[in-house]
């Protein structure tokens, strides 16, 4: 093992043109020029004495030895940009005002039709939080620091991980007034499979656990398929089929009809999760306040 210990600015280029795959777009990404990552590069090999890419007409090509680092130099970015926003939520502006960076995670239908009114009514409170959101159905690290507060649909079981149950938010089938209209209401199973439906793509972990509460559906008629849970809100408020949405963001539109609701409600148990060592961060204290508190107005919506 090397004893001198390379410089984080190393890694840092490393990482970049493994995702990049090029020495250029490596620069481009971190606003460098390229002969200094190139630089950075060697350096980096030559103190570790492995080779870590393979020069190619088509960009570089990551040895083996550079995949089994590559999570090592991922965690040393989550904890060096952890680092910096947690730094920033500990000052305090002018007249005692909170400052600082928090970066929140949650589902792609909770970041965009959810959380902003809760985050614009917390910029009213605390201008000086910047808020970085991670909109993502992928499950993000808290204990890695890939996130700071996390919004997930299922209750966390890591230790060092505070959680607060926020409730249910229930999932069911919805279509267009106008779609219904032409297309008739089914009242069962058999006769929803009749219509134009919005489904899954692909089959994975989450739709092999919905599939048994979703009847006879997989000989229906599907008007679209896609793992996107914002496509499929999209192509429900389009008129394109029925589909599954939450119920609470379908009953802010008078176009949408809840469908079958006696045969259908699945509910997600929703769960507000910070990092215990977050907790005295007087920004991340603030942001974990306003999140329970708007989320808790939209479970319990009438």
């Amino acid at each position: 093992m090397t004893s001198i210990e390379p410089n984080w600015d190393l890694y840092r280029s490393f990482l970049s043109v493994l995702q990049e795959g090029s020495l250029s777009g490596a620069a481009r990404a971190l606003g460098l020029t390229q002969p200094t990552v190139g630089r950075h590069i060697d350096a980096l090999e030559q103190s570790l004495g492995l080779p870590l890419f393979t020069r190619s007409q088509s960009g570089f090509i990551a040895t083996e030895a550079a995949l089994a680092l590559q999570p090592y130099a991922e965690t040393l970015a989550s904890a060096s940009t952890a680092l910096l926003r947690t730094a920033s939520g500990m000052k305090l502006g002018e007249d005692e005002e909170i400052t600082g960076s928090v970066r929140v995670t949650a589902s792609e239908v909770v970041s965009v039709e959810v959380l902003p009114p809760i985050l614009a009514k917390l910029r009213t409170s605390h201008p000086g939080i910047t808020i970085e959101l991670a909109s993502s159905n992928r499950i993000e690290n808290l204990l890695r620091r890939d996130a700071d507060i996390a919004v997930r649909m299922q209750r966390p079981e890591q230790d060092l991980l505070v959680a607060r149950r926020i409730g249910n938010i229930d999932l069911g089938f919805h279509a267009r007034r106008d779609y219904l209209e032409r297309h008739g209401m089914p009242r069962t199973w058999q006769e929803l499979a009749q219509h134009a439906l919005i489904g899954m793509d692909r089959e994975s972990a989450r739709a092999r656990k919905f599939m048994p509460l979703l009847g006879e559906l997989e000989s229906g008629s599907y008007a679209i398929r896609s793992d996107s849970d914002l496509v499929h809100l999209s192509s429900i408020r389009a008129g394109l089929g029925i589909g599954i949405c939450q119920v609470r963001l379908a009953q802010r539109d008078p176009a949408l009809v809840r469908v079958l609701p006696d045969l259908l409600t699945i509910p997600l148990d929703t769960w507000l999760v910070i990092h215990e060592n977050l907790r005295a961060n007087p920004a991340c204290a603030a942001v974990y306040k306003a999140l329970a508190a708007g989320l808790e107005d939209y479970v319990n919506a009438r």
